[in-house]
């Protein structure tokens, strides 16, 4: 059995959950609501305040989705009750970030596009679902962005740290908070 797949999900209160026929699991809590159909073999009760979920057999694509399954299941669990959060960091000279209504602009030292033209900010608008919240007064730059969702807030920071990824020479450009970025040494010199 898998270690993970066999573990069963403790549903809060306040959280109702639904299953439908097809495997559909829609999740309501004080956050908001989440849907997502899951794999058809795999079996999903409720029992009390309990989710479980069995597989049929030990077959490896069984083995495979029963712990995936699982793991899903109390993302939109924790997701609709406490919410899921990343911290980006801007690091460099120049760089910074301000919120203009629902869009994030990122100025990240681009002087021109590929075409010529000039360039001198990135536009982000939020996405339904997720928030985007920028703390320019601090040290370095903050964006954080939260969500009820686990792979769209995930998606989202992957989308702003890919406008500048951090370089390993200076460290400049968008990490996340907890990312270590290892730096090179430079030439050396004569």
């Amino acid at each position: 059995m898998s270690r993970i797949g066999r573990m069963p999900i403790d549903v809060p209160a306040g959280v109702t959950v639904t299953i439908a026929a097809d495997n559909t699991v829609t999740v309501k809590g004080p956050l908001g609501t989440l849907t997502e159909k899951f794999n058809e073999r795999m079996t999903i009760k409720l029992e009390g305040n309990q989710l479980t979920v069995t597989r049929p057999t030990d077959e490896k694509e069984d083995r495979s989705v029963h712990g995936l399954t699982r793991a899903l299941l109390n993302n939109m669990v924790v997701g609709v009750t406490q919410g899921f959060s990343k911290t980006l960091e801007i690091i460099g000279v120049g760089y910074k970030a301000a919120k203009v209504g629902k869009t994030v602009q990122l100025y990240l030292g681009h002087s021109l596009l590929a075409n010529g033209t000039p360039q001198e900010k990135f536009c982000i608008t939020e996405p339904e679902g997720i928030t985007l919240e920028v703390a320019e007064k601090a040290v370095p730059i903050t964006i954080t962005v939260k969500g009820i969702d686990k792979q769209a807030v995930g998606q989202m920071a992957a989308v702003i740290r890919g406008k500048r990824p951090p370089e390993p020479y200076h460290g400049k450009g968008v990490k996340y908070s907890d990312e270590r970025v290892r730096r090179k040494a430079g030439k050396t010199g004569k």
